[in-house]
């Protein structure tokens, strides 16, 4: 079997390939089951492992990459979840399975786990999730980390009532869920770009405005203008130090803020200013992915609704270290994902 090992940290040259063990694994256990992964997809996390700035540090040598979907190809004795045929996915906490997370369910594929950039995974049934039937392999490959994280900044904490405004920062991949869901959940939508190409993508998925942060540095103010002077119910914050102080501005009188960063190169913390945050009564809360149940649950509605994740590049099993540093490099609008078997 073919996969993508981490043998060290910090550059794609530590990114090795080995063809080792059976063709095809064993289900690991009454309750394991085998997946032949047809796909999978980089997230920003994958390049903070491999660079060593993820806060739970990657195991030497496990299989790359949280993100993949595959064809369920042999189970074990006790199996009752899935049977051979199935589509699946694997959660981002595998043993993470509904409520608040503890500290016992923190290990992740791609991580401390292996992950899925391999030409088989093998797993506990608890930790599989079925795909929605009418999306692609390659589709199917974007769900686990970017838009299990867009769903739960919606749908965690106060509920959004439909009409109420989201707002959604830059091009990103979890940005793009988010303007996707808040649609879905009949929301409207403010996102914001300097490139003008990107805000007609933006526009084109379903956002109501689009604000050019450049040339509106105080795009806070412009979100507030464009609402009314309401301000947007809902900000999902993935820009961090560079962008909380105008999130803040933005935000309506008792919005919500889901901060997904808090550092960067530039800055260690964020930092608010007291005009900022004497704007609001704005709630500010944290989200990390989500449980087993809450990407179940959001299939439900991608599903209902024929929703499509947006592909922005897909390379080949052979080409993994083109894909890094592309990612790394360029991002393009919409997923990176790696192509393992038709």
């Amino acid at each position: 079997m073919r996969a993508y090992h981490l043998e060290s940290f910090g550059g794609v040259e530590g990114i090795r390939l080995r063809d080792s063990g059976p063709a095809t694994p064993e289900p690991a256990g009454p309750t394991g089951i085998v997946v032949a992964l047809r796909a999978a997809s980089l997230n920003r996390r994958d390049l903070m492992i491999l660079g060593g700035e993820y806060p739970l540090p990657g195991v030497p040598g496990v299989v790359a990459l949280s993100d993949g979907a595959g064809e369920v190809v042999a189970v074990g004795d006790a199996v009752t979840r899935f049977a051979i045929g199935d589509r699946v996915s694997c959660a981002y906490f595998p043993r993470w399975r509904s409520g608040p997370i503890t500290p016992d369910a923190f290990d992740q594929p791609g991580c401390t786990l292996d992950g899925m950039l391999a030409e088989y995974a093998a797993m506990d049934e608890q930790w599989a999730v079925r795909v929605p039937d009418h999306l692609t392999w390659e589709e199917a490959a974007t769900l686990p980390c970017a838009a299990v994280t867009a769903w739960s900044a919606l749908t965690d904490g106060e509920p959004l009532i439909p009409g109420q405004t989201v707002l959604t920062l830059g091009t990103g991949p979890v940005s793009l869920f988010a303007v996707q869901f808040a649609k879905l959940l009949g929301c409207r939508v403010v996102s914001t770009t300097s490139d003008a190409q990107r805000a007609e993508q933006l526009k084109a998925l379903g956002a109501d405005e689009v604000v050019d942060y450049v040339r509106t540095p105080e795009w806070g103010a412009k979100v507030k203008e464009l609402t009314g002077g309401r301000g947007a119910d809902r900000i999902v914050e993935t820009g961090g130090p560079e962008t909380i102080d105008q999130s803040v501005r933005a935000s309506s009188l008792h919005g919500q803020i889901v901060l997904l960063i808090t550092g960067s190169a530039r800055k260690a913390g964020i930092e608010v200013s007291n005009a900022a945050y004497a704007s609001s009564l704005v709630t500010v809360r944290r989200v990390f992915v989500g449980s087993r149940a809450r990407f179940e649950e959001m299939n439900r509605a991608v599903s209902a609704h024929a929703l499509h994740p947006v592909i922005g590049r897909v390379h080949s099993f052979d080409e993994v270290h083109a894909a890094y540093r592309g990612y790394a490099s360029s991002p393009p609008f919409g997923k990176v994902v790696i192509r393992v078997s038709s």
